[in-house]
């Protein structure tokens, strides 16, 4: 007597692994929900601004955003230079024209072999020697294909790297490239100090 033949027991494998199926969806949208979302700059933050460097004290991140609608000075500096000095005067303008809108930020760097200390000493060296208390950031390149992302776009903008420490990017409030001055140029030349003025506009 022939033995009836036994269909594949398959119905509950494919039910179960269709219900495993419609789980995914789920668990992919609670693992994208738990994601931190990116961090989005705030409305209004111009491009050359767009940029988040490391604090010089501490490294902490700090976003450049957060200096929108002020007249910005960025300089490139240095603890070994003849115009290391020039930290005084830039501190002084930061301190005079500071409740006008304007902030001065400093890079140092060693892009020409007169800033060797750590990031620690540089900023003991600065506040001790000069009383620097303008934002400043971790020590980087500012020329050449290793230049921080800001330095890059303000060479794009004016056609000029830094030929040396101390030298001066203004930007205006609205976040445009104003002018590049030389390291020659002190913070207490009158042409300058006009312009950063012009751009401050009226007290």
């Amino acid at each position: 007597m022939r033995r009836p033949l036994r269909r594949p027991f398959v119905a509950p494998f494919f039910a179960a692994l269709a219900a495993a199926v419609c789980l995914l969806p789920a668990a992919a949208g609670a693992q994208d929900a738990a994601r931190p979302a990116a961090t989005a700059m705030p409305a209004g933050c111009p491009p050359i601004l767009q940029h988040t460097f490391p604090r010089l004290q501490d490294e902490k991140p700090q976003a450049l955003c957060q200096y929108t609608g002020k007249v910005v000075l960025v300089v490139n500096t240095a603890s070994f230079c003849g115009f290391t000095p020039q930290y005084k005067g830039l501190e002084a303008l930061d301190s005079k024209y500071r409740s006008r809108g304007l902030v001065v930020l400093g890079f140092p760097s060693n892009d020409f072999s007169q800033e060797t200390g750590t990031n620690k000493e540089i900023a003991e060296f600065c506040e001790s020697t000069f009383g620097v208390k303008f934002p400043m950031f971790a020590k980087s390149s500012v020329r050449g294909a290793q230049a921080n992302a800001l330095f890059k776009e303000l060479a794009q903008a004016t056609g000029t790297t830094p030929k040396w420490n101390f030298y001066k990017y203004l930007i205006g409030r609205d976040g445009k490239v104003v002018e590049s001055y030389s390291s020659m140029t002190s913070p207490d030349d009158r042409a300058f100090v006009r312009d950063l003025e012009k751009q401050l506009g009226p007290q």
